[in-house]
């Protein structure tokens, strides 16, 4: 279970692994996005898997406005800028280097829900 606030509900402190594959799957349009829907893992059951590793969080508290990243989460992101290097293209960080860069994080919670929901390399 996560950290909790002084009335005993989930507190979100900070963003995790699986807040990044949550908004890859919450935007719907990028291609990272159709590929994990492609492979069967939808929004719903990311989120079914959250609620049993964490517990389900109290609907009505609101995290902070910008909760800072957990070290997974961070390193998360320095892998997908890394992944956006080596690629040699153009333009911004998309979706799919968030992803590759969140499979190569194999201890992270996110990591850990895609392979429950039978996503593999």
């Amino acid at each position: 279970m996560g950290p909790r606030d002084l009335t005993g509900k989930r507190a979100i402190k900070a963003y995790a692994t699986e807040a990044i594959l949550m908004g890859i799957l919450i935007e719907g349009t990028n291609f990272a996005s159709k590929f994990l829907r492609g492979n069967g893992i939808t929004l719903q059951k990311v989120r079914d898997e959250i609620f049993k590793m964490r517990g389900k969080p109290d609907m009505y508290f609101f995290s902070p406005e910008h909760p800072p990243l957990t070290e997974a989460a961070q390193t998360t992101l320095d892998r997908a800028i890394d992944e956006k290097l080596k690629s040699g293209e153009n333009g911004e960080i998309t979706t799919s280097h968030l992803l590759l860069g969140l499979w190569k994080q194999e201890e992270s919670p996110g990591h850990q829900i895609l392979v429950v929901l039978g996503f593999n390399r």
